[in-house]
């Protein structure tokens, strides 16, 4: 393959091994750099028309698949069709087949894993191209949405953690006498089996994969149950309503926007005996919530 393209190829014709990864990285950064700085500027128009440049752009389907087949945990772990893409010749396919086939979701493998306290947790694992779809959505919704989070957000966001929360919990509550003394930590009971739809699509409003990620919402409730033999890996997301495929990559990216629309930066810091205490602080953190929840609605 001589080159990489942003609009994708002008024929199928595609060598795996032949691929100039720094130019299609180099491509799908730029672009996000641009959607980050037009959100930033207020331009939705053009945030649109980048991500739609994106989402077509062969360089982002490029390193979608080589992130799902090659880096992620589990791309060893097949959906409903059984299928995994391991080959050179198999990803090569994948990346023709997104580009040129009907986009439709398909149904997620639902299978359930122990939990420490003696439950089992549901977890929905979408085929192969779905997750790589998700992930070409991701890099196109995800500087949009970093352009507008809250500084002190920390979950489910590129470059940042639980240890950066709990740092920046440290730089509030240290020293002598510190104003805030309270941390709370909870969490929020079966987030990804009872969100809901509708709110989720109002807050990506007119983002051009909208189809795609209403698709992906509502192949979470169309599912083939089994049993899994060994933990796998989970995300959580906040809100409320119906189910979502908790593996998903787009749930991954949703779920930070989720939260900061539910005003989580405006949680009160508390233990449950001091809510009132003025003394009381949090930070939010990566998966988990810190504070006193005035509203969720």
């Amino acid at each position: 393959m001589g080159g990489v393209g942003v609009n994708g190829p002008e024929d199928v014709g595609l060598e795996w091994d032949a691929v100039d990864w720094r130019t299609a990285e180099d491509n799908v950064r730029r672009l996000r750099q641009r959607i980050f700085a037009a959100t930033r500027a207020g331009d939705l128009k053009k945030v649109r028309s980048l991500q739609k440049l994106l989402l077509r752009s062969l360089s982002n389907t490029l390193i979608s698949v080589r992130q799902v087949t090659e880096r992620n945990a589990g791309r060893l772990t097949p959906g409903v069709d059984g299928q995994v893409a391991l080959t050179s010749a198999d990803k090569e396919r994948l990346v023709i087949e997104i580009l040129w086939s009907p986009r439709r979701a398909r149904p997620v493998r639902r299978v359930f894993i122990p939990k420490a306290n003696g439950k089992r947790r549901g977890l929905g694992i979408p085929v192969i191209l779905d997750r790589v779809q998700q992930a070409r959505a991701r890099h196109a919704l995800e500087p949009e949405w970093e352009a507008r989070f809250e500084p002190k957000s920390y979950g489910f966001r590129p470059g940042r953690g639980c240890h950066d929360a709990i740092e920046a919990i440290y730089q509030v509550v240290k020293g002598r006498d510190p104003k805030r003394q309270w941390i709370l930590d909870a969490d929020l009971h079966g987030a990804f089996d009872h969100i809901d739809h509708e709110f989720v699509l109002d807050l990506i409003g007119s983002f051009p994969g909208r189809g795609m990620i209403r698709a992906w919402l509502k192949a979470g409730g169309r599912c083939c149950i089994e049993r899994s033999p060994r933990p796998m890996p989970s995300t959580r997301a906040l809100s409320r309503g119906r189910s979502w495929p908790r593996s998903s990559g787009s749930s991954v990216s949703l779920a930070p926007s989720t939260r900061e629309s539910l005003h989580f930066a405006r949680l009160r810091p508390c233990l449950p005996a001091q809510c009132n205490s003025p003394e009381s602080a949090a930070v939010p953190p990566a998966g988990s919530l810190y504070g006193e929840i005035d509203s969720v609605d």
